[in-house]
């Protein structure tokens, strides 16, 4: 085997290797991202430069580039034209626009659901609810926030209906951003509470009243939206590590 051979083996093994470690990294950084954000140690409208995400993650802009795609799909990024990716802002007439959007979408989710849905289905959706209130409970706070955006998601999914899921996460990522780290003592203890009341009503084959729990829920949930931060937070201080 000739030199030139060896090497041009090595480097195909070594841009292998990079490939296969890219959907590992990709979901590092999406996950790492997501926390921050959803903690309030990265809040609405700090810039997320390519060029940094790629030092401190040591990868491609093309993996950089594919999770800031990811989650500009979801709500939870923006991206402007020759400016650049950051973090969502939704102002307070959006966010309005966005609950109200959600009132909407989540009555009709109820109907439909309460009249499908199987006891069994319901119950996986109590096991989710329960998983929300010990990751409170110990601490586990991007896990807790995590599931209590999907509880609503979890339901959309009962409707067999994509198009809808897909448009609700959205909508559910938008807003959760929004709501404040630190609020009224027991507030933040309440999401659960809340959706326990409303698998209660379903249980019971009461949908207007799984609809009015959901309503009262989601007021709550805009009234604990706190106003945009100024604030702009080094990177590197709060992703990587």
């Amino acid at each position: 085997m000739t030199k030139s051979t060896k090497t041009s083996r090595s480097f195909l093994a070594s841009q292998t290797a990079a490939r296969d470690q890219s959907p590992a990294v990709e979901e590092r950084i999406y996950q790492d991202i997501y926390d921050a954000i959803m903690e309030h140690r990265l809040p609405p409208r700090t810039k997320l430069t390519e060029q940094v995400l790629c030092q401190i993650y040591d990868t491609a802009r093309h993996t950089v580039r594919k999770v800031l795609s990811r989650l500009a799909t979801e709500g939870m990024v923006d991206l402007e034209a020759n400016r650049g990716a950051f973090i969502a802002s939704p102002s307070n007439t959006e966010v309005k626009d966005m609950f109200e959007l959600r009132n909407i979408i989540e009555y009709a989710v109820l109907d439909k659901v309460g009249r499908e849905a199987s006891t069994r289905q319901i119950a996986g959706m109590r096991k989710m609810v329960e998983e929300e209130r010990q990751s409170y409970l110990t601490g586990d706070r991007p896990r807790w926030i995590r599931l209590s955006a999907q509880f609503h998601l979890a339901l959309a999914e009962l409707t067999g209906n994509a198009l809808l899921v897909d448009t609700l996460r959205k909508l559910v990522s938008r807003t959760t951003l929004m709501i404040a780290k630190t609020e009224a003592p027991g507030h933040n203890a309440c999401s659960f509470d809340e959706h326990d009341t409303v698998l209660a009503a379903l249980e019971s084959g009461d949908i207007a009243l799984a609809q009015e729990h959901m309503a009262h829920h989601l007021h709550l949930c805009e009234d604990r939206v706190r106003p945009n931060d100024d604030d702009h937070f080094d990177l590197r201080a709060v992703l990587g590590k």
